[in-house]
């Protein structure tokens, strides 16, 4: 979209913790992957214990951006209480709206219609309405899930005694485990050590369908240095973005 002086329209889409969060979850998840499938299978291009050292550091950076960086992103956005929910749930929350966006991209897959726009930013507000691609805000929220159930996995594998502040927490964790792992003719940590494999697993059918399925298209490469180099986007280029101009009726508002 052109401004009305036929400049280009630059907005920021990512702050600069937005990009340093978006950087350190991409670096720590590949060194996870990596090194935990080198772990479990003995691959021999490293030592298990430099693999090991690897997985240590990379976890702490994980969990922190995920727990603590991006909660804070989020959070930082919008005024006031009702601003911030609104906020996290048009971003981050399938809804109706992004079920029907979803509906179109399937029909387009088919060659019916129009690829829809998921990038949506209102003119009057200055700031996006939604930046995700309608699966995404799915896969979020399944990766925010598979996160905590990894990382309680990994107490338990890291060190069976493992506690904080005094507290028995792989203790906990096993306890908890022993009620539901024999519904698998599984010890407590037999479950624990398939469950942690599975959502590795799991990371990389992610990673496949985020990197490789959904953005696998020169348009959307614009995201990829907005995301990790600029900040910005130039919304001049519609390919999967809208801009709701100055003044629109609020009934006619996306």
């Amino acid at each position: 979209m052109k401004s009305k002086d036929n400049r280009s329209m630059v907005v920021e889409r990512y702050t600069v913790t937005d990009r340093i969060a978006h950087t350190v979850h991409a670096v720590a998840m590949l060194v996870l992957i990596i090194t935990g499938l080198k772990i479990y299978t003995g691959w021999d291009f490293m030592s298990f214990h430099t693999a090991r050292g690897l997985h240590m550091i990379a976890v702490p950076f994980l969990l922190a951006v995920n727990w603590i960086l991006i909660p804070y992103n989020i959070f930082s956005e919008g005024h006031g209480f009702m601003g911030k929910i609104s906020h996290f749930t048009d971003h981050y929350i399938f809804g109706p709206k992004d079920a029907a966006r979803f509906g179109s991209i399937i029909g387009n897959f088919f060659r019916k219609g129009r690829y829809p726009a998921f990038s949506i930013y209102d003119e009057t507000t200055g700031h996006y309405k939604t930046k995700l691609h309608p699966l995404m805000k799915i896969l979020i929220v399944l990766e925010g899930t598979a996160i905590f159930f990894i990382a309680l996995s990994g107490i338990v594998l890291y060190k069976l005694d493992w506690s904080l502040f005094g507290l028995p927490i792989a203790s906990w964790i096993l306890t908890v485990t022993g009620f539901i792992s024999p519904l698998f003719n599984l010890s407590a940590l037999q479950f624990l050590r398939l469950l942690h494999l599975l959502l590795t697993y799991w990371f990389v059918f992610e990673l496949v369908v985020h990197v490789g399925i959904l953005e696998f298209d020169p348009h959307v490469w614009k995201y990829y240095k907005s995301i990790f180099l600029t900040g910005k986007e130039d919304l001049a280029d519609t390919h999967y973005s809208e801009v709701i101009p100055k003044y629109l009726p609020t009934e006619e508002r996306p």
